[in-house]
């Protein structure tokens, strides 16, 4: 049986929620361990906008950033007297590098768990198996990179669209899922 009769519907489906998961708690993780710093950051930029009229960055907005800023994907922001800045905002604090570490880690126990589901016995069957993470993972990246755009008047401070759909969307979970899925096929083949 070849590797793409054993990568059926349920094999992509699970692929598919493996990737959602891995999107999802990769946020939360970030959301939950940086949002009273990035409230606080947020406190003296708001202020400002509220003495001009302009509406505060929701802290959930800029988590986004952070949690973009985790695959490598800079933040563009747009300058007063023109052109765009681009910042990665973990790159440039204390104590934050090991975000960048958040996506992988839960991107390899997706490929792994993925590569399980398919019951996958050897590595390349599970690698194979483990980068359908990118099923779920994409849409996300895409949708995320929207979501997480804030603008201000005609200007925008947004995750990098580009690198947010190449870099995040599809680099990180083929490589990462397909990594978690070598060893779930490897652990498989031992069963």
């Amino acid at each position: 049986m070849s590797v793409s009769d054993r990568l059926g519907a349920r094999s992509i489906a699970a692929g598919g929620v493996g990737g959602l998961a891995a999107y999802v708690l990769g946020y939360l993780f970030v959301y939950i361990t940086q949002r009273g710093g990035v409230e606080e950051q947020l406190e003296a930029f708001n202020a400002i906008a509220d003495l001009f009229g302009g509406d505060p960055i929701p802290a959930w907005q800029a988590i986004g950033w952070l949690f973009y800023n985790a695959h490598f994907v800079d933040t563009e922001i747009p300058q007063p007297l023109g052109g765009v800045q681009v910042e990665n905002f973990i790159a440039s604090a204390d104590g934050l590098t090991y975000l960048y570490v958040v996506p992988p880690i839960l991107l390899v126990i997706g490929g792994l768990a993925v590569a399980r589901v398919a019951a996958a016995r050897t590595p390349a069957e599970g690698a194979a198996a483990g980068a359908l993470v990118t099923a779920g993972y994409l849409p996300l990246a895409i949708i995320g990179a929207f979501l997480f755009r804030y603008a201000v008047g005609d200007a925008t401070v947004t995750p990098d669209l580009v690198t947010a759909v190449l870099l995040a969307g599809i680099v990180y979970p083929l490589v990462f899922g397909a990594v978690g899925g070598a060893v779930g096929g490897v652990l498989g083949g031992q069963d």
